[in-house]
């Protein structure tokens, strides 16, 4: 009875407000939606869920559901759970979450559709849903959307595509297309019309998945937010290649976590001064030139120094690996952010040798993606040919470096890019690069009207790290254009207005107790954020964005 019940409430809202934006006769209910026929894919639960009623499965990360309570505070929407097939052997699972409220001629209403579709991104090799990111888009009253891209795993986790070219194909980019096809299909359905705007957001695997349909789907989305893009995978795993080898073929060379701090601060001893500001921030770690050897023991192995080959491998991973033909693979890292829970520690050294984040994705990828070797073996692979093989199996499938985006520029699509100066994860060259090549490709001035590129100083992979870290990326940030990227980008798109400086916040605490403790600007690349020489250098009113002196 409940059961009916609910779905007569659907019926009504869902009705009601399509109508009140005089959307054609026939819009289904929610539960009507499973009747949907959807080309290559099928719906397989269509389910009106009741405001706040709304939990997450048991075995999706802690990290993609956030915190738990947020979901009691959604509006009532309808759930679809589609299973989209497009080659024999691919199960792309993609949910669609729309609010039960249609859409509303008046001002902002709760639980009311606002129009507009977010598609949502998803970090590492894929493989669950990010009901964190839909949760927030849903709470905003966005329809939206997420996907697994083909394949049920852990983030870390690449076995499922050992032997299963198809589902290669899946993650790479069919999937978030399929998501998007699938998602606008189901909103016309319910609406009666097709949103108004379509945006996409995602860092890291999410934002090579932003910049890839920017790329190869040009006409998908209106806005994107392309968060650190994993863009140039092949060559960013074959770094991951190369700094493993650097580190643990010679079990002298590993730097353990707990030297990290003491290379933090020789780091910040060097360079942090730089920028005028002693802060623990780099402003622009470019213009570091921390050398690693100021750092050799003197009277024995401690914490506070480092060994001859601990610094040669330091180094390394500063430098980034060449071919051997001398030209640069990927990108090294940048000094600064070395320290904390989320920088290198977790990232880049692990607890221990071969246990970091980047060397399972790097693991992952080669022995399941590339040759099909459950046994591979880093330690007996060369990066040069490893390389080649990687770029000629995967390369079109994974890579997301085209420059060309001025097809994307002609459907009247907007792009914001950032990344964090810190990113142990990623190297923010390559972003830098990237854009540059985007500027080459298509020239300036055409960049300009339809790009932003942000560089975050002292943040780490997507956010965290010793600089303002929030500014409305994956749900952070406040409420107004100059405090939140994604309602910037929203602006860009509906008005015409183009952002300018982002405000980023530090903030300390939590709940509750949770308190700014910095600001400071984001410029549009190349700018940077310079003092003006007096005042608080913790608030952003007393910076000012001015071209580049490098």
């Amino acid at each position: 009875m409940a059961r009916m019940i609910l779905a007569l409430v659907a019926v009504v809202l869902m009705s009601c407000g399509a109508k009140g934006q005089g959307a054609a006769a026939g819009t289904h209910s929610c539960e009507g939606l499973a009747q949907l026929e959807l080309a290559g894919a099928k719906i397989v639960l269509a389910q009106a869920v009741a405001a706040g009623a709304f939990t997450p499965p048991a075995n999706t990360s802690r990290w993609l559901v956030g915190d738990p309570s947020f979901y009691k505070t959604l509006p009532a929407f309808c759930r679809l759970v589609v299973d989209a097939t497009p080659s024999g052997d691919s199960s792309i699972k993609i949910e669609v979450w729309m609010p039960l409220n249609g859409s509303q001629n008046g001002g902002p209403q709760r639980g009311a559709w606002n129009g507009k579709f977010q598609g949502e991104g998803i970090g590492g090799f894929a493989g669950e849903i990010d009901y964190r990111q839909m949760a927030i888009a849903l709470h905003r009253g966005f329809a939206t959307a997420g996907t697994n891209t083909g394949h049920s795993a852990q983030g870390t986790d690449a076995t499922w595509g050992l032997g299963h070219p198809e589902k290669v194909i899946d993650f790479g980019y069919r999937g978030i297309h399929e998501m998007t096809r699938v998602a606008k299909a189901a909103i016309k359905a319910a609406y009666g019309k097709e949103p108004q705007y379509s945006y996409f957001e995602g860092c890291s695997n999410g934002g090579r998945q932003a910049l890839m349909e920017a790329q190869r789907y040009p006409e998908d989305y209106d806005g994107i937010l392309a968060g650190a893009p994993a863009n140039f995978w092949t060559h960013l795993l074959a770094k991951g290649l190369a700094d493993a080898q650097a580190t643990t073929l010679d079990p002298a060379s590993y730097i353990p976590s707990s030297k990290l701090p003491a290379i933090a601060h020789a780091v910040n001893a060097a360079c942090d001064a730089q920028d005028g500001v002693a802060d623990g921030i780099l402003n622009d770690p470019r213009k570091c030139r921390f050398d690693p050897a100021t750092m050799l023991c003197k009277k024995g192995d401690s914490e506070k120094c480092l060994t001859a080959a601990q610094a040669a491998a330091l180094q390394k991973l500063y430098d980034g690996p060449n071919d051997a033909q001398g030209h640069k693979i990927f990108p090294g890292y940048l000094p600064g952010g070395e320290e904390g829970p989320e920088g290198w520690a977790r990232w880049i050294t692990g607890p221990a040798p071969g246990q970091s984040l980047i060397f399972a994705f790097t693991h992952g990828y080669f022995s399941d993606m590339v040759y099909d070797q459950a046994d591979w073996n880093y330690k007996d692979a060369t990066v040069d040919q490893s390389l080649k093989v990687a770029d000629g199996k995967t390369a079109q499938i994974l890579n997301a470096t085209n420059a060309n985006l001025a097809p994307f520029k002609a459907h009247g699509g907007k792009l914001i890019i950032y990344h964090g100066w810190n990113d142990p994860a990623i190297s923010p060259l390559n972003t830098v690069n990237y854009y540059k090549e985007v500027v080459s490709t298509i020239g300036a001035k055409q960049v300009e009207a339809f790009t932003r590129l942000y560089m975050v100083p002292g943040m780490q992979h997507c956010t965290f790290g010793p600089g303002p870290d929030s500014f409305g990326q994956l749900g952070s940030g406040g409420n107004d254009a100059e405090h939140n990227v994604e309602l910037a980008l929203e602006q860009w798109v509906e008005k015409g207005v183009a952002p300018d400086a982002i405000i980023a916040t530090k903030y300390a605490g939590e709940g509750r107790a949770k308190k700014v403790k910095m600001t400071r600007p984001l410029c549009p690349f190349p700018q940077v954020a310079k003092y003006k020489g007096a005042g608080d250098t913790n608030d952003a009113r007393n910076f000012l964005c001015s071209a580049d002196s490098k």
